[in-house]
C-alpha cells in the first residue's frame, strides 16, 4: 500500500480536522481537549487503515510531546509563582498601585493603564476583565461613557498585560511551541507590542476624556480590603526587580522562576513567622484561596498553584501530540509544501502566519489552537529562510491569542462579551490593542525592523 500522502489527501484531512474542532468548540461549546482527543483518535484509526506502522504513529506522538517537556515544567513553576506572589502580597500591591492611577477626567485611558498593570501582574486577561474590568465598567456607565469604548479599553489593557506577562498561559505557550526562551520571547514582542500600546493609549486619550466626576468609593473599598487582608508595601517590588534583573542578565526561565519563588517564600515567612510548612505545601499545590469577604478580590485572587495549570498542560500535550503525528507522517508537509515554497521572503511568511492564526480563530474559535496549529505548519518555513524562532513566536501571538477576543464565537470573545454585557461587534472597533498588534507585526516583517534572524544574537 502506498503510504505517501498526496496534497489533496493532506488538505482533506486538515479541513476535516478543522471542521471537527470548530464544530466541537463552537457548535457544542465543549472544552477544546475533547474535540482534540477525538480528532487524534480518528486520525490514528485512519492511519491504521492507510497502512502506517503503529511504531511510526507513536514516534510522531513522542516527537510532538518531547518539545514541551521543559515548557510544561515552566507552566508548573508559573502556577507556583502565582500562588506565592499572592500570599506574599506582590500581586495585591501591584493592584493597589494600579488603582491609584484611576482618574475621573481621563477615565478611559486610565482604565486602559490599570487593566494593563493588573493583567501584567496576574497574567490572565479573563480574570482581569471579569473582576477589575467589571468594576471599572460600572464606573464608566455612571460617567455616561459609551459602554463599547469602556469595554474596548478594559479588554485592550487586559490583553496587553496578559501578552507581556511571564505568568500568562498564552505567552508561555507561544514560547513553548516555537522553542524560544520565555524572556527572550517577551523582550522580542516589544517591537510590535510597544507601538500597539502607545497607539492604543493615544486613541483612548483622545476619545475618552470626560468633564464629569464620578465616585471612586468602589475602588477605595477594594483597596481598603486589599490592605486589610494582604501585606501591601514597597517591598513587593523586590521579586519584580529580581525578575527584570534575571531577564536583563539572560538567566534561563527555570532558574529565574525558582529564584523568584524562593524569594517570595522567604517574604511570606518574614511577614508571617507562624506560617506552617504544610500550609505552604498546600498553597503551592492547590493555589491561594482568598476569603477577604470582598467578592471582587476573592474572584481575582483565588488562583495559582500547580493544579491550576493542569488543564492547560493537558491541552498542550494533546495538541502537540496531534501536531507531532501530522508532522512526522508528512501530512502538514504535503499540504503546506506548495504554499511554503512560495514564501521565500520574511514579510510574506509573517503575513501568512498571522493570517493563518486569524483564520484558525475564525474557523475554530479557540485561542490556544490558533497558536499551536500555525506553529506546526510554518516552523519549517522559518528555518528554511533563516528566520529565528523568535520571529515565529511573535507572529503566533500577534495573529493568534490577541485576535480571539475579537471573534464573537471565539472562546475569549464570547467570555468577555458575557462578562461585560457588550456584544463583541460593538467593542471590536475600540479594542485597539488587538487590532494594532498584527499590523505592527506585519510591518516588522516587511521592513525588517525588529526582525530576528538565526545568526543574530538575541540582545
Amino acid at each position: 500500500m502506498n503510504k505517501q500522502i498526496s496534497f489533496k489527501e493532506a488538505v482533506t484531512i486538515l479541513i476535516l480536522m478543522l471542521v471537527m474542532l470548530g464544530w466541537g468548540v463552537i457548535g457544542f461549546g465543549l472544552s477544546p481537549q475533547i474535540p482534540v482527543l477525538t480528532v487524534i483518535a480518528l486520525l490514528i484509526f485512519w492511519l491504521q487503515i492507510r497502512g502506517f506502522e503503529w511504531e511510526e504513529v507513536m514516534k510522531g506522538i513522542s516527537q510532538g510531546i518531547s518539545t514541551a517537556i521543559v515548557p510544561i515544567f515552566i507552566f508548573l513553576l508559573i502556577g507556583t509563582l502565582i500562588a506565592v506572589w499572592i500570599q506574599a502580597g506582590i500581586i495585591p500591591s501591584l493592584m493597589v498601585l494600579g488603582f491609584h492611577m484611576i482618574s475621573s477626567h481621563f477615565f478611559v485611558p486610565s482604565v486602559f493603564l490599570v487593566c494593563s498593570l493588573v493583567g501584567l501582574a496576574i497574567g490572565s486577561c479573563f480574570t482581569t476583565v471579569s473582576t477589575v474590568g467589571i468594576a471599572l465598567f460600572g464606573m464608566g456607565s455612571t460617567l455616561g461613557i459609551n459602554p463599547a469604548l469602556t469595554a474596548g479599553a478594559i479588554i485592550s489593557g487586559a490583553v496587553f498585560g496578559d501578552k507581556m506577562s511571564p505568568l500568562s498561559d498564552s505567552t508561555n505557550l507561544a514560547s513553548a511551541v516555537s522553542e524560544t526562551d520565555l524572556f527572550d520571547h517577551i523582550k522580542n514582542m516589544m517591537w510590535s507590542t510597544i507601538p500597539a500600546f502607545i497607539g492604543s493609549l493615544l486613541f483612548f486619550f483622545f476619545l475618552g476624556q470626560s468633564n464629569k466626576a464620578t465616585s471612586l468609593a468602589g475602588i477605595a473599598a477594594v483597596e481598603s480590603s486589599l490592605r486589610q487582608n494582604f501585606s501591601v508595601s514597597f517591598w513587593a517590588a523586590l521579586p519584580i526587580i529580581l525578575m527584570f534583573a534575571c531577564a536583563w542578565k539572560k538567566v534561563p526561565a527555570i532558574q529565574t522562576l525558582f529564584a523568584n519563588i524562593f524569594l517570595s517564600v522567604a517574604m511570606i515567612f518574614v511577614q508571617n513567622p507562624g506560617f506552617k510548612m504544610k500550609k505552604l505545601a498546600t498553597l503551592i499545590e492547590s493555589g491561594y484561596v482568598s476569603n477577604s469577604g470582598n467578592k471582587t478580590i476573592d474572584a481575582l485572587l483565588t488562583r495559582g498553584g500547580i493544579s491550576s495549570m493542569m488543564g492547560t498542560v493537558s491541552l498542550i500535550i494533546m495538541t502537540l501530540a496531534l501536531g507531532g503525528i501530522l508532522m512526522h507522517l508528512g501530512i502538514i508537509d504535503s499540504a503546506m509544501k506548495p504554499l511554503v515554497e512560495r514564501l521565500k521572503k520574511p514579510g510574506r511568511l509573517i503575513l501568512t502566519t498571522i493570517m493563518a492564526g486569524i483564520g484558525i480563530n475564525l474557523f475554530v474559535g479557540e485561542q490556544y489552537l490558533s497558536v499551536i496549529l500555525p506553529a506546526n505548519a510554518f516552523k519549517p518555513a522559518y528555518k528554511r529562510i533563516g528566520l529565528a524562532p523568535l520571529a515565529l513566536s511573535r507572529a503566533l501571538e500577534d495573529g493568534g491569542s490577541v485576535i480571539n477576543y475579537l471573534i464573537p464565537w471565539g472562546v475569549a470573545g464570547s467570555f468577555v462579551a458575557s462578562a461585560l454585557g457588550v456584544p463583541v461587534l460593538d467593542f471590536l472597533p475600540f479594542t485597539m490593542f488587538s487590532l494594532l498588534s498584527p499590523v505592527f507585526s506585519i510591518l516588522s516583517g516587511f521592513t525588517g525592523i525588529g526582525l530576528k534572524w538565526k545568526q543574530e544574537k538575541v540582545a
